[in-house]
């Protein structure tokens, strides 16, 4: 147990573009912190718990299959999320999981928005890029290389959702 506990923390980050969407555009769909299932679609539910939506301290209850629960089986992931700090300039957030059934322990999360510019020149073309990096404890079982390529296919379907949510 002792040898657990002085690895190093599992740190990573990946990104999805938004296709002629720009980061102002997006931005109100991500700091509803309690409403994170209408655009992650492993994600069945998630409501605010106490606080005021978008104000650090609020807490929201995620529910959905996008993780496995602990004991396996078809049991429902859950977890109680706390919005840390909130940029609405910058376009980013903080959160960290206080409880949950998927054996994370320690982890913090940021998401943000960052616009990405395609000729320099034209404002209209610019286009905005999702980023999602945590930092956890490592978890017995898993590899940290498995656990990202979930998070960038996640992260891919949520930006496909919202492109599709916003453009059509």
């Amino acid at each position: 147990m002792e040898q657990e506990q002085q690895q190093p923390k599992w740190e990573g980050k990946v990104n999805a573009k938004l296709k002629g969407l720009k980061a102002d555009q997006v931005w109100p769909l991500l700091q509803d912190f309690f409403n994170l299932h209408k655009w992650f679609p492993t994600l069945s539910t998630s409501y605010g718990l106490e606080g005021v939506n978008g104000q650090p301290g609020c807490k929201r209850y995620c529910a959905g299959s996008s993780m496995p629960a602990n004991g396996g089986g078809k049991i429902l992931s859950w977890s109680i999320e706390k919005l840390l700090s909130i940029d609405p300039i910058k376009f980013t957030f903080t959160y960290e999981l206080l409880h949950g059934n998927i054996g994370f322990e320690s982890y913090v999360s940021t998401m943000r928005l960052l616009t990405l510019e395609k000729d320099g020149v034209d404002d209209d073309d610019d286009e905005c890029l999702i980023e999602w990096s945590f930092s956890m404890n490592p978890v017995k079982g898993w590899k940290l290389e498995n656990l990202i390529e979930k998070y960038q296919k996640g992260l891919e379907r949520m930006a496909m959702k919202i492109e599709e949510g916003l453009v059509n």
